[in-house]
């Protein structure tokens, strides 16, 4: 297959992908709540023909696409779920489900594999080896689908995974391929200061867990700033606090807790340590005490250097070297990297800006919109990447 048949056969089913990407966004459904996202996926595939269905988890769905002579295994993967967060558009098709969006982007991805299983059935005569479909559940919710697919044995004889995330933020065309680190891990904490809480008007017969923690939160600030090397990436951010109840009450205990984003493994086991040392010597410089809960949360997506150099290299034949760049990594977590540990693998992103630039806005947000003409361009990278890793 030439790059000019397979953007025929592109063009072909834009309509179809458009179609099922606005269904899809306008009947979100949160993260291992998928169970009609699913289903409406499963009878999409089923349509096709061609294809072994199965269901790994209660609302994934994988489907193998066997061709004409053995080979390699490819495996390409799409998020489903969607996000706590009410829609702010006023698109035809927005959420119809109050409280629950598609803010990131995975109804396109959802769409672009579906668009992509539709062209690869009708060209299964011409495939070497297999390609597998792996419809993913719950990417936005730690512990997240991918390593329960992956425990269900989805990736068992890949050789190779490839995944696509549309960015917003982008042209839309554009093609963002990285070699290395792409996405970082994204770790959670949850801090309660205990203090001795009182009347407002007699501050010296409390211990204040307003002004302890408001301290820790500041002192965190010093493991990015003086604990690690200028040149490791780090964020460490508290998201929220909760205490209180009244303006003349002190109360006896506050609460905080946020994220810590990373990529270097030795740098990643050292943070709680920190952490700790700081809000442990806080507390007790005031004569309060504390609990502290780290959880570390999906693995650094880091891209393979042999396959992220053919992806590299095929993308650029298919669209031109002007519209395949080398992106920066991000901070944000991705759980992709799950089956990265399973196959080598390699996660790139596709420009979907919508409108004029200067009204953009960034995945999570209410007003988040993707330029549905990047679908086709994720539907053509997947079917040429899919012969030539096969191929190859």
């Amino acid at each position: 297959m030439t790059p000019q048949s397979i953007s025929e056969l592109v063009a072909g089913v834009k309509d179809d992908v458009i179609g099922w990407r606005r269904h899809l966004h306008q009947n979100p459904e949160l993260s291992f709540q998928e169970e009609n996202t699913s289903q409406y996926v499963y009878n999409i595939l089923e349509s096709f023909g061609g294809l072994e269905l199965s269901r790994p988890t209660k609302t994934s769905v994988v489907a193998r696409l066997i061709g004409k002579q053995p080979g390699k295994v490819l495996a390409i993967r799409a998020d489903m779920d969607a996000l706590p967060i009410l829609e702010d558009t006023s698109f035809e098709f927005k959420s119809s489900n109050p409280g629950v969006m598609h803010a990131c982007g995975h109804d396109g991805h959802t769409a672009m594999l579906l668009g992509t299983a539709k062209i690869l059935t009708g060209l299964k005569e011409h495939l070497v080896g297999e390609v597998r479909f792996l419809f993913q559940h719950a990417e936005e919710l730690f512990p997240g689908g991918a390593s329960q697919m992956v425990a269900a044995g989805v990736m068992e004889g890949v050789g190779q995974v490839i995944g696509i995330h549309l960015k917003s933020m982008m042209e839309p065309g554009i093609v963002s391929v990285q070699t290395g680190p792409v996405n970082a891990a994204p770790d959670t904490f949850h801090v309660r200061i205990i203090g001795s809480g009182g009347h407002a008007a007699y501050p010296h017969t409390t211990v204040d867990s307003v002004l302890i923690a408001a301290q820790a939160i500041t002192n965190l600030q010093h493991i990015v700033s003086r604990n690690k090397d200028p040149l490791d990436r780090l964020v460490l951010s508290v998201t929220r606090i909760m205490g209180g109840t009244a303006d003349n009450v002190i109360p006896g205990c506050v609460e905080f807790g946020g994220t810590v984003r990373s990529y270097n493994p030795a740098l990643r086991d050292n943070v709680p340590e920190w952490m700790e040392r700081i809000i442990k010597g806080v507390t007790a410089a005031h004569g309060a005490t504390y609990e502290f809960e780290y959880t570390r949360g999906y693995d650094p997506v880091v891209n393979d250097d042999e396959v992220t150099k053919i992806v590299e290299e095929t993308l650029k034949g298919v669209f031109g070297e002007e519209r395949v760049v080398n992106g920066p990594p991000t901070m944000g977590g991705e759980d992709f990297s799950a089956f990265q540990k399973a196959a080598p693998g390699t996660f790139f992103q596709v420009g979907a800006g919508y409108g004029p630039k200067e009204s953009w806005h960034p995945h999570h947000h209410p007003k988040f919109a993707i330029n549905e003409d990047a679908l086709p361009v994720g539907v053509e990278a997947f079917v040429n990447l899919a012969f030539r890793l096969l191929q190859d």
